[in-house]
This record gives structure tokens, C-alpha cells and sequence, in this order.
């Protein structure tokens, strides 16, 4: 149970199953709410819509009344506690709506993608899906590429997050912005896929809620279901890529939505000779100090295990702290440690901590945002 100071809250309701499915908990919908007390096993009593839920208390106080929006439904419910000040836009309130119940990460659409991309199977697709897919794989980062200041700078400008805003400053004839760009290749291979089976608005009763409120988390490859990994029809995988491609593209535009100018995350498919694996980054600048920034980013390689990191740079001292799953990996960590340090002092920055543990941090340490447990 983590509790953090924040200005956007998100909370998080267990047992709340029933009334989650009661009018009005629908996602994107916004409800009333205010504390009615503290009971006497010492959790907080809200009242949010009709329902009366429990729950531990936050490190911050909660106003007499304020509104929360549904981010997700079912066996746990999440409610993004809204300013009081800042008005409600409809628009992306709707898109919101629309998109939680659809998102999904990189690695169910890397394997159906790598899947298709052997030969025996991608030779029975037609031209212009090949040249779709090869243009998704062109549009993913290299280790080699991300190994660079500028290949890094490059991948994130091609992440997808940006792209809107990078359209509105590009020629009109430079058709090079869309063709780089991840959410471009999602587009582009969506369009062509429309025949294919639609997505239903959810796969389970779990929605996740957006990237900005659950921290860096690593993401290890997925294998296809036994039915899809076996076969040798390119056809049977095309319902699967459709599905994939949108939620996929679902998880980045709720991203865009959620898109803060201090705070935002983003994800970066890396391309390798064995397949593929997502990269995220973190980056959180502190609007009060100029040179104040918060690096986080996780990767979960089949040589390395899942790895978490952070790097806080406050003014000119830097300090860097790892996590990996794997203890091998630990020592493997630690054995660049020297590296690492002779690269800082070229840098003039001054390194204040530099550590690796064995294991991760629990899920969403890094976020700013207050999760409670709550039950009805």
C-alpha cells in the first residue's frame, strides 16, 4: 500500500465490483464525492455518486467536495480525483471514454508482428501489408541507435507522442514525419486492416489505467497463444494484429490525452535480430527549480531479466539508482560501475549515489499520485 503527495490524484477501489456496475460508474464519467468521517478500524469513509466506500487515508488532505472521473471499471475500479478549479473538457473527457477500455501495451503487438515477419508466413500476405508492416518495423528503435544521446533524442521525438505536434510544424509536402513515426505506422496499418474483426471495448473486467499513473513497470516479451504459434496460415494472425494495432494505438493516444508539460511517459519499441522488447522512460521535470529532473525507465530483456532505473539530477549532482529481478544481473550491473563513473566526471556533473538492488520497486513508487484501498 503506497500512499504519495500529489495534485492529481488517481485512486484505487478493491471489492468495489458490484457498485463499480451500479449507474453512473461507467468509464469517463464523472461523479460527485466527499469524506463523511473516519470509522473505528481508522479508514476514511467517502461518498462517491451513490455509493459509500471505505478506505485508508491519504498523505493529503481531501477537500469537503470534489468530483472524480472513471478510469476503469470492475474488480478494481480506478478514479482520477479532478481539480476543482480546472474545467472539464468534453472532448477529451469523451476520448478518454472511449480509449481506456482499448489500450494495451507494445508486447502482445511485437509478438503477432515478429510472428508474421518469418518468411514462410509473411510471403502469403498481400504487397501493401508487407510494406505496412516493414514500415512499423522502420518506425522501431535499434539498441544500437538508443545507444546515442541524438538516436535516443530521435526515438522519443518518433515515439508516437508527438507526432501531431511535429505535423503542424513540418512542410506540408514532408511525408518523412508520418513514414518515421510509431503512431504514423499504427495508422497506416490500421487502415488497411479495417476489414478485420473490430475490438470489443474490453478484454476482461480490468482496465488499466493511463501510463502517467502507474510508473515505470518493465515488459517482457509474450508468447502467441499455442494455436496461433503453431500455425502456418498468415490469415489466422490477422484478426489478432488488428486487435493489437488498435489497442496498441489506444494505450498511445490516451497517453497523448494525459500528456502533462512537467510529467510524461513514453514507450519505445526496440528492434533486435531475436525480436523485440520495450524500452519506457520516465521524464519529470520540477516546475519551482530550472535544472531539477527525475529519469526513470524500465526494460525487461531475455539476457537481463526486467530492470528498473532512476536518475535525479538536482542542479549539477546526479544521483542513479538500479533495480534488476535477476541477481546475476546485479553483479553484471555493478561490474560497469567504474565505467560509469569515469564517463560522469568527463560530464561535470558531481554523482551523489550510484546503486544497483537485487529485486524491483513496487509498481508505481515513482509516480506522483495517491493510490487507496478502498472497499465498499
Amino acid at each position: 500500500m503506497i500512499i504519495q503527495p500529489t495534485s492529481l490524484a488517481a485512486l484505487t477501489w478493491l471489492g468495489a465490483a458490484a457498485g463499480a456496475s451500479s449507474e453512473g460508474w461507467r468509464i469517463g464519467n464523472v461523479l460527485s464525492a466527499r469524506p463523511l468521517g473516519v470509522n473505528e478500524q481508522g479508514l476514511l469513509v467517502l461518498q462517491v455518486g451513490a455509493l459509500t466506500v471505505e478506505t485508508e487515508a491519504p498523505g493529503t488532505k481531501l477537500p469537503p467536495q470534489f468530483q472524480v472521473r472513471v478510469l476503469s471499471v470492475g474488480a478494481q475500479p480506478q478514479l482520477e480525483v479532478l481539480s476543482a478549479t480546472a474545467p472539464l473538457d468534453s472532448t477529451v473527457h469523451q476520448a478518454l471514454r472511449e480509449r481506456l477500455p482499448q489500450q494495451n501495451g507494445y508486447a502482445p503487438l511485437l509478438a503477432t508482428v515478429t510472428a508474421l515477419s518469418q518468411w514462410s508466413v509473411a510471403k502469403q500476405l498481400p504487397p501493401y501489408l508487407r510494406s505496412a508492416l516493414a514500415l512499423l518495423e522502420h518506425s522501431m528503435s535499434t539498441p544500437r541507435e538508443l545507444a546515442t544521446t541524438e538516436g535516443l533524442r530521435q526515438a522519443v521525438n518518433r515515439s508516437g507522442l508527438f507526432l501531431e505536434a511535429q505535423l503542424a510544424q513540418a512542410p506540408t509536402n514532408d511525408a518523412t514525419v508520418v513514414q518515421d513515426d510509431m503512431k504514423g505506422a499504427l495508422l497506416r496499418l490500421m487502415t488497411i486492416l479495417q476489414g478485420q474483426a473490430t475490438l470489443s471495448e474490453s478484454s476482461g473486467d480490468e482496465v488499466d489505467p493511463p501510463l502517467l499513473y502507474r510508473g515505470v513497470t518493465p515488459q517482457g516479451r509474450l508468447p502467441l497463444p499455442p494455436e496461433l504459434a503453431t500455425t502456418s496460415d498468415a490469415t489466422e494472425l490477422l484478426p489478432r494484429l488488428n486487435t493489437d494495432v488498435q489497442a496498441a494505438l489506444a494505450r498511445l493516444e490516451v497517453a497523448q490525452l494525459q500528456a502533462n508539460p512537467n510529467h510524461w511517459i513514453v514507450e519505445i519499441p526496440v528492434q533486435h535480430a531475436e525480436g523485440a522488447d520495450v524500452l519506457q522512460i520516465s521524464l519529470k521535470h520540477e516546475p519551482e527549480a530550472e535544472r531539477d529532473w527525475t529519469m526513470g525507465f524500465s526494460l525487461d530483456l531475455p539476457s537481463l531479466g526486467p530492470i528498473v532505473g532512476e536518475l535525479q539530477l538536482r542542479g549539477l549532482r546526479l544521483s542513479v539508482r538500479l533495480w534488476a529481478q535477476l541477481r546475476e544481473t546485479v553483479d553484471r550491473l555493478e561490474g560497469q560501475f567504474a565505467d560509469l563513473r569515469q564517463r560522469l566526471d568527463t560530464t561535470g556533473l558531481f554523482l551523489d549515489q550510484l546503486s544497483v538492488q537485487f529485486g524491483l520497486p513496487q509498481a508505481g513508487n515513482g509516480m506522483s499520485a495517491v493510490f487507496l484501498k478502498a472497499t465498499v
